[in-house]
């Protein structure tokens, strides 16, 4: 695909810094620089070089000294000439820069354009793409090595490969059914697609299954810290953040919604969630932060339910013991520098032993057993983002539910002895909704909306 506009950003953050860099991608990139660089004639340079010189408006004033890179087409990250100008940090050195780039003929990029630009000109696919961002938000080292993974085409080389094998079996189908020898042809043709049906659906299965370990890398392991008011919930949140995120003190229903931060466990990025103290209310903000606490247990990936052991056991903490029961949760039994009203031993027919943790918010006791209980109950304390092959977002995971559904829809309709021209439309669309994960069909609204959520110089 030849694009004929040129597009120009900034593509580094705005506000004072060592350097900016102002972006051009497209035809003319070479001319506009060289109209407005002073220094080599950059229309003569090799590519992939490098330029000292100055950037002048159309009066001949300086607006900076600054390093220019040639890259030319097609080996650079939008398959165009790019120029890259690198400029003092600093808003208003940038900002000029990037305005005489407009002036001399190049549009503003719209947010993820570049990447846009990547991947209309097939130096990468969709899922590729979205990898990108995956790698751009990535909040610890593990999840930045399960992006590049992707990146580098894990998931769009399992996808092409099952839909090769589909291709080639609908290939032998059309064949057998446009050229028959034998009068059980139709029945020949049913078997092959239901056979590598089955198989594809398998496959699938797997990858949705592998990719679960990829979203805990990506999103984190959403933790519900939950309990009744004053056990130190909000004292766990602020220790294990390592800052003072959340207000404590002895007043009940001081947290009345919920927190929400990101940590960092041994590579393992966290999602945490402070949650409001569940207890009876007449206080309105209080009770919707108790209802929002008691709904976040079903969508968390982990519980972490604090007990105070210096006092007896509530209803409140056995609706809790037991509203929690079945899900992966860790018992911490706070404040155990005080004289202890519980032991782990009062809550056996509610919860495993090896679930329970003495710990001190004030002491810090008991803090890295925890961490390590965490990263052990999810990863066994030794998976790495090398083990992780897929990073699926929604739209992978939904696409492929889809491509399930249908390859079902092919295997039911074998049973019923329906005919395989029919059959073979099921299975024909599974095969393209495949192909929409990677880009080899995709509609332009897709499109817009999956580059808007790039930065704008990306």
């Amino acid at each position: 695909m030849y694009l004929t506009d040129t597009i120009a950003a900034i593509s580094t953050a705005l506000g004072e810094g060592a350097i900016g860099i102002v972006r051009l991608s497209g035809p003319e990139s070479l001319n506009i620089a060289s109209e407005m660089f002073r220094g080599k004639n950059l229309l003569e340079v090799n590519s992939h070089t490098i330029h000292y010189g100055h950037i002048i408006d159309r009066q001949d004033n300086i607006i900076d000294e600054v390093m220019v890179t040639v890259l030319k087409a097609p080996k650079t990250y939008t398959r165009e000439d790019v120029i890259e100008i690198n400029c003092h940090g600093g808003v208003m050195a940038v900002q000029r820069i990037l305005e005489e780039c407009l002036l001399l003929g190049a549009r503003m990029a719209e947010p993820g354009e570049f990447t846009k630009r990547a991947f209309l000109n097939g130096r990468i696919d969709l899922s590729q793409a979205e990898a990108l961002m995956d790698l751009i938000q990535a909040k610890t080292s593990r999840a930045m090595d399960a992006s590049i993974n992707q990146l580098q085409g894990s998931l769009s080389v399992k996808i092409r490969e099952l839909r090769q094998e589909m291709l080639n079996t609908l290939a032998q189908v059309e064949v057998t059914i446009d050229y028959p020898e034998y009068d059980d042809v139709e029945e020949i043709s049913t078997n092959e697609l239901v056979l590598t049906a089955k198989n594809v659906k398998s496959k699938i299965e797997d990858i949705l299954q592998m990719a679960q370990n990829g979203r805990l890398f990506r999103d984190g392991i959403k933790t519900a810290i939950v309990g009744r008011p004053n056990v130190g919930k909000s004292s766990l949140l602020n220790r294990l953040t390592g800052f003072d995120k959340a207000i404590v003190t002895d007043i009940a229903g001081t947290t009345r919604d919920t927190i929400e931060e990101y940590i960092n466990i041994q590579g393992v990025p966290l999602h945490l969630v402070d949650t409001a103290g569940i207890r009876e209310t007449n206080e309105l903000v209080e009770r919707i932060g108790v209802t929002k606490s008691r709904e976040l247990i079903d969508k968390s990936d982990l519980i972490i339910l604090v007990l105070n052991q210096t006092e007896s056991l509530t209803e409140i903490d056995i609706e809790l013991l037991e509203l929690t029961q079945g899900k992966k949760r860790i018992i911490l039994f706070n404040k155990e520098d005080l004289v202890a009203k519980i032991v782990p031993h009062d809550i056996s027919n509610y919860a495993e032993e090896n679930e329970v943790i003495l710990t001190s918010m004030l002491t810090e006791n008991g803090i890295r057993q925890l961490e390590e209980k965490i990263v052990n109950l999810f990863y066994a304390g030794n998976l790495q983002s090398t083990d992780v092959n897929y990073l699926l977002n929604s739209r992978h995971t939904n696409l492929l539910r889809q491509a399930i559904k249908l390859l079902d829809e092919v295997i039911v309709a074998s049973y019923d002895q329906v005919p395989v021209d029919l059959i073979q439309i099921d299975y024909t669309r599974a095969w393209e909704i495949l192909g929409e994960i990677i880009g080899d069909s995709f509609q332009d609204e897709l499109l817009d909306k999956l580059f808007s959520q790039f930065c704008l110089g990306k």
